[in-house]
């Protein structure tokens, strides 16, 4: 990510990490919060890089200088990074940045670290981290990221200066995507299924994900016609290509955004629906269904996502949601 894209996706992020290095006013603790793809960590790299550059003090930072290259590289001896070790971040973690951070800084009269998955740092480790955070050397900057705001310390977000990053829009993932080669079909869909661009680059660019859709679209078809049709589908197609939780999450939020395409058809919204070469197919079914049927339906479909979580057999877990999608009644 360069500067000029953080500033389109993330304008209020932007500003304030520019407002405060222009006036000499960096917080010794930031904590940036917000989804999985927001751009959280390219965000905190160009901060990184903005600190250290050698080229362009407090302003953009150049991207050729050494310092900016060994940053994005990970390799500069003055930042840090710590990730969860396993599926925590650990009390020692913490302690031996802590250790390093006694040191002069190598190269500046600086230095930074980065705590990935803040969130998931062990009781033990957010109370040594608060004991950092509670006495700040001058030339010290912390950025902590998290996906889990909730699941920080209070004690802790009150020491640091909050930057929320927001969703992206899907139109404009859409039109990355698009840019990128991606058809509309493919890319509105990749756009709605995950907010990192990332991503849904790499999504709407596998063979996999477009076959995903033609499945889906087939199951809505043969749940218009007959039940045993519809577990067809299921039997020969949908369990062999959508074979983990991921894939089975990624299947059921094609199947819901397609309910809401018919939805948006009832109430004469098409402008906003996603399978746009579906529309013959939902000219023919919206009279068998009333809004109040499809929201039951998109209900039974987030039900059946919430029981991913659990151990319940695929397989059944499918049957009984197609069932359920005939009868228009919910899971009991």
């Amino acid at each position: 990510m360069s500067w000029e894209i953080l500033e389109i996706n993330q304008p209020h992020v932007a500003k304030m990490i520019s407002n405060s290095m222009r006036k000499g006013r960096i917080a010794h603790a930031y904590l940036f919060e917000g989804q999985k793809g927001t751009g959280k960590k390219e965000a905190a790299l160009l901060f990184a890089k903005r600190l250290f550059c050698l080229t362009n003090l407090y302003k953009e930072p150049c991207e050729t200088c050494v310092n900016c290259r060994r940053i994005q590289s990970g390799n500069h001896p003055d930042v840090h990074f710590v990730t969860p070790d396993g599926n925590s971040i650990k009390k020692q973690q913490i302690e031996q940045l802590q250790e390093e951070f006694t040191k002069t800084a190598v190269e500046s009269n600086r230095k930074l670290y980065i705590i990935e998955h803040a969130d998931q740092m062990t009781v033990q480790a957010a109370n040594s981290l608060l004991k950092f955070l509670e006495e700040p050397s001058e030339k010290t900057v912390a950025i902590l990221l998290t996906e889990q705001f909730h699941r920080i310390l209070p004690t802790i977000v009150s020491r640091c200066q909050i930057l929320s990053f927001h969703p992206l829009p899907t139109e404009r993932i859409c039109a990355y995507l698009q840019e990128h080669g991606v058809p509309r079909q493919l890319a509105i869909l990749a756009a709605r299924v995950t907010n990192n661009v990332e991503e849904a680059l790499r999504l709407s660019q596998d063979d996999w994900f477009a076959q995903a859709r033609k499945i889906v679209i087939q199951l809505y078809e043969a749940l218009n016609s007959e039940y045993v049709q519809a577990l067809l589908v299921i039997q020969q197609h949908w369990l062999s290509h959508f074979a983990n939780k991921e894939q089975m999450h990624i299947g059921l939020d094609l199947l819901l955004y397609l309910y809401n395409d018919l939805l948006y058809v009832l109430l004469g919204e098409e402008q906003h629906i996603a399978y746009g070469d579906c529309m013959e197919q939902f000219q023919r079914s919206r009279f068998l269904y009333s809004e109040k049927q499809i929201a039951q339906h998109m209900k039974v479909i987030l039900q059946a996502k919430a029981r991913l979580h659990t151990n319940m057999n695929p397989q059944l877990l499918m049957e009984q949601l197609v069932l359920q999608l005939r009868e228009g009644s919910a899971f009991v």
